[in-house]
């Protein structure tokens, strides 16, 4: 039996639990959601290195500290990180070739998720605007990868690099008023919003073919109107969710190098805390020209590497079809 007293007792517990939850923004709950994915992440991940632990060749190093540091504090300024990170592991014969897909995503999530949480905490923009788009990014990643994985990679590379330099073509006509300047909105709707909504989602379906979505993302944003600026918790909101989930995959099946993975998590972090304070001090017309050389950057690097993918098959098919 319940007494009266009992119940009020009960209903005002109820209406405060409620009155809490509706207090509650959007911000906190992508906070709160964002937060369970890491949680998720670093429990998988902190389990594999307790067995492994008391093995000192998987103590990280100076050098992938500093890799992590390097492409990281760049990857910050909207760069990208894995082209670079792959680039120097290569040339300095870090990790094997076949792990450095589950090096990169393991040891990059780390600040990834760093650089979501600050820039969605310090960048003014639009919560549904946020929120629909990073929703379109990971929807992207688990509907449409099938479809993607079956297109030619090198062609998505070319045809992505060439878009991108039309892209920055154009920015680069608003930065010189050559037409209507660029816009400054902190928020998307009506077609403005659904088109950013599909050009997320295809942006992370693009991501399983290993097409990164910062440049894009970046160019993106700036075409529909908005600050430039409020593109950085869009395309690392959407990679913080992203990226957890493959990243425990990797770390599952032991495909990665913990030692530069390591690295680059330790390395990466402060490079983040370090270049957050020059991006949200750049006055708006050095964004958009720091827009510009990232999305140039970006397409030169899908046109490389698609000539490089040529230059592989045509070697292959020589071999195969040799004497």
């Amino acid at each position: 039996m319940i007494y009266p007293s009992t119940k009020i007792i009960i209903n005002k517990l109820a209406a405060c639990g409620t009155t809490t939850l509706l207090m509650l923004t959007i911000k906190t709950w992508l906070f709160i959601a964002l937060g369970g994915f890491a949680a998720f992440y670093v429990i998988t991940w902190l389990t594999a290195i307790l067995k492994s632990r008391g093995d000192e060749r998987n103590a990280p190093t100076l050098l992938s500290a500093g890799i992590g540091f390097v492409t990281t504090f760049f990857d910050t300024l909207g760069i990208g990180s894995f082209a670079t990170t792959t680039s120097l592991f290569k040339l300095r014969h870090v990790v094997r070739d076949e792990v450095i897909p589950g090096t990169l995503n393991v040891g990059i999530t780390p600040p990834t998720i760093t650089q979501a949480l600050i820039f969605i905490a310090i960048v003014d923009v639009d919560m549904l605007t946020l929120v629909l788009l990073i929703a379109a990014s990971i929807l992207g990643m688990w509907l449409g990868a099938g479809v993607v994985c079956g297109w030619p990679r090198r062609k998505v590379q070319i045809g992505m690099g060439i878009a991108l330099l039309i892209a920055a073509a154009l920015t680069l006509m608003q930065v010189l008023n050559v037409t209507a300047g660029a816009g400054a909105a902190l928020r998307l709707t009506g077609t403005k919003l659904a088109v950013g909504f599909i050009g997320n989602f295809v942006l992370g379906a693009l991501m399983s073919l290993g097409i990164g979505l910062y440049g894009p993302c970046l160019i993106m944003i700036s075409l529909l109107g908005m600050n430039p600026i409020a593109a950085f918790p869009i395309m690392m909101g959407s990679c913080a969710f992203l990226m957890p989930v493959g990243s425990v995959r990797f770390i599952r099946k032991g495909s990665y190098d913990l030692r530069a993975a390591l690295g680059l998590a330790l390395g990466g972090i402060p490079a983040v805390l370090i270049a957050v304070y020059i991006v949200k001090t750049l006055p708006l017309i050095y964004v958009r020209w720091l827009v510009i050389v990232v999305v140039v950057y970006t397409s030169i690097m899908m046109l490389r590497s698609a000539m490089t993918e040529r230059k592989a098959a045509v070697v292959r098919d020589a071999e195969t079809s040799g004497p």
